[in-house]
């Protein structure tokens, strides 16, 4: 296998500040026990598992718009309501805590609170449904453990990045479309790849365990890629460090969070005119039983309002959080609804 010199790591202030953003990745993900084990909040409260909840009927093996949803209510139904009869009441929200401008701890802030896009509506989701902005835990959650924290109901909810595909929604249900993106190649400036092209034969190539982009590079290999794609990471901001050791030549990863990377970054860059793809990010919840789609609904509501709202809405969270990475957006995606 080739190998590069050690580079100077980089982002975030140089290799100190990396060596902090290294150390995050590692800590407080959540380790997941099995259906009905407990499991432990960041403020210390431990709640049992719920089990794997009776599915409902799987969309055909086929879907022609896995971003559709069901139509948005503000009712509260069987599910919220037994959230709002926990204990402590607050939404259990799965995250990330390592995607710069999504969801993130600044290692040069003293408070080091998680904050972000994805965190932004997170907060809203809790604000709406529990009355108050802060009631919710977060658990930080590797790309790979997504699902079954739902399933095996550790989290209520994941706000993280997380892609609408067919294959998903056999296992968990999503809200309407929040962020529209694609599978990009992010490399060093100085590299000759291209894109999804010929210029990745004999390239190593990282992504992240669980996620869309390993789907894609598994498909392209099958068709004929020429890269090595066996590098896999629990989260993407670990591609991100392999590049910098110059352990691998190339990243694949949604755009968005691509272009996060090179914002943290300088010396690399997105590679290739446009995404290979169109894909969406959606709220992910676990399926619901006849009846109790409440939370769906509900949730779905509240991304309608969120688009609406000029003030303290999806455009001002882009602003704050995306626009320095990915420049000015025509807005949210439209929402599309099965019923």
């Amino acid at each position: 296998m080739r190998t590069r010199g050690t580079a100077r790591l980089r982002g975030w202030g140089g290799a100190a500040a990396m060596a902090v953003a290294c150390a995050l990745t590692g800590s407080l993900v959540l380790v997941l026990p099995e259906a009905g084990g407990a499991a432990r909040d960041d403020d210390g409260a431990s709640r049992a598992g719920q089990g794997s909840a009776a599915a409902a009927p799987a969309r055909a093996e086929e879907c022609e718009k896995p971003e559709a949803s069901l139509s948005p209510d503000d009712k509260d139904g069987p599910t919220i309501d037994a959230i709002r009869a926990r204990k402590v009441k607050k939404l259990i929200i799965g995250v990330d805590q390592n995607s710069y401008r999504w969801g993130y701890r600044d290692p040069n802030k003293k408070t080091a609170t998680l904050e972000g896009f994805d965190i932004d509506l997170a907060h809203k989701i809790a604000e709406e449904i529990l009355g108050d902005r802060d009631a919710v835990l977060f658990r930080a959650i590797p790309t790979n453990q997504r699902v079954k924290a739902i399933q095996s109901g550790q989290v209520d909810m994941v706000v993280r990045t997380m892609t609408i595909t067919c294959e998903r929604e056999k296992e968990v249900a999503f809200s309407t479309a929040y962020f529209k993106t694609g599978q990009q190649v992010l490399a060093p400036k100085s590299s000759k790849i291209t894109g999804f092209d010929d210029s990745l034969d004999g390239k190593r190539v990282c992504s992240a365990k669980g996620s869309t982009a390993l789907t894609k590079l598994e498909e392209l290999k099958k068709k004929g890629l020429d890269a090595d794609i066996g590098t896999t990471v629990p989260n993407q901001l670990d591609c991100l460090v392999r590049l910098q050791l110059g352990e691998v030549d190339a990243v694949v990863t949604d755009s968005a969070l691509a272009a996060s990377q090179a914002a943290q970054d300088p010396t690399v860059e997105l590679k290739g005119d446009a995404p290979l793809n169109t894909e969406y990010y959606g709220v992910a919840m676990k399926k619901p039983e006849k009846g109790a789609d409440d939370l769906v609904r509900r949730v779905n509501q509240v991304l309608e309002d969120y688009r609406k709202d000029k003030d303290n809405g999806w455009r001002k969270s882009y602003d704050d959080w995306l626009e320095p990475a990915l420049g000015t957006s025509a807005g949210p995606p439209a929402p599309t609804y099965t019923d």
